[in-house]
């Protein structure tokens, strides 16, 4: 898509209620495309259009009520040259694994990719993939092994239906961007596809919520560490900035080269939640007595994950763990105070 006519591009973004997708809406905004949204309800579209009054001829919002009805989308994507579909929350507990979160995203899945083959003018569809679908459990931190876009997490539906933690998750966006590939060879539709591919996601949020508590998963992590509780658990080392991941995304709907293929985007450097507790303390004179100071549970030595490769070929560098940290728990703290 060529960015000197993206006036006259109609983009559908899902998800963007939430912590990704927000900024996705943001970024589709900022490089000039007009955008027509989804949301649960009327009301969280109304907040994130009073949000934006400046793009308010270039955004709407529709009520897709059952995100997993064969037909839920038929009407949003009426019109529109492509398509970002945004992630579901990060979850780590399930009454039952494959009702709650299994099902849902393929299902979800089928319902866009069903929608998407009946607009002839939909060019492209980019999906929120997740770390998960790639990382193999297994291997633990296992220093000399780099995970790259070719490899896959080895759990069988089986195994991932009757577990009720992350593993169940791990199975759900396996198996959805699966359901996606298997589309694009099988049914050879007239669009093609990109999947994004983020380890933790952290930053400043976009979207509107009613206290600190509500806090999507990662971020609350950092808020953690800088309410002085003890540090949480930390699953990986890899890490991206949402501005940086979202603006991935848009780069990923624009870029020729980018078609039918899979992009991790995962920051350079490595994190640790110890280095984020350094940071808070350095930079934010309240933390210095909160923070905790605790060694990290996280091993300096750990694999490897391709994130040159879609910087590089999709255009855009990362940011840096202090800018995000910093950014975030400012942000943060201010909704923390908010009475």
């Amino acid at each position: 898509m060529s960015t000197s006519t993206n006036s006259d591009k109609l983009i559908l973004a899902t998800g963007v209620t939430g912590f990704i997708g927000a900024h996705v809406l943001d970024e589709l905004l900022r490089h000039g495309y007009r955008v027509r949204a989804t949301t649960r309800s009327k009301e969280k579209g109304d907040e994130m259009l009073e949000a934006r009054p400046d793009a308010a001829d270039r955004l709407e919002f529709v009520v897709v009520g059952d995100l997993t009805a064969p037909d839920g989308f038929d009407a949003a994507v009426k019109g529109v040259d492509g398509i970002i579909h945004c992630a579901a929350p990060v979850a780590d507990k399930f009454e039952d694994g494959e009702k709650d979160v299994m099902i849902p995203a393929i299902e979800g899945t089928k319902a866009m990719f069903n929608a998407a083959a009946q607009e002839p003018k939909v060019k492209r569809l980019v999906m929120t993939s997740s770390f998960a679908t790639v990382l193999d459990a297994s291997r633990g931190w296992q220093a000399d092994w780099t995970y790259t876009a070719e490899h896959w997490n080895p759990i069988t539906y089986d195994e991932a239906k009757v577990r009720k933690d992350i593993v169940a998750y791990r199975g759900a966006k396996k198996y959805s961007e699966l359901y996606a590939w298997d589309y694009i060879r099988d049914k050879k539709p007239h669009f093609d596809l990109v999947t994004i591919i983020p380890p933790m996601v952290y930053g400043p949020i976009a979207h509107p919520i009613s206290d600190i508590s509500k806090l999507n998963m990662s971020n609350m992590d950092l808020w953690t560490i800088a309410s002085g509780k003890d540090y949480p658990e930390q699953r990986v080392p890899f890490w991206v900035d949402v501005r940086d991941l979202a603006l991935a995304h848009v780069l990923a709907l624009e870029k020729p080269e980018a078609s039918n293929r899979r992009f991790i985007v995962t920051a350079p450097e490595k994190f640790s939640h110890e280095a984020a507790a350094n940071i808070m303390r350095e930079e934010f004179t309240w933390a210095k007595d909160v923070v905790k100071t605790e060694k990290s549970r996280s091993s300096p030595e750990s694999f490897r994950l391709d994130g040159w490769t879609a910087s590089k070929e999709l255009g855009f560098t990362y940011r840096a763990f202090k800018e995000s940290v910093v950014d975030s728990v400012k942000q943060f703290k201010e909704i923390a105070e908010r009475r």
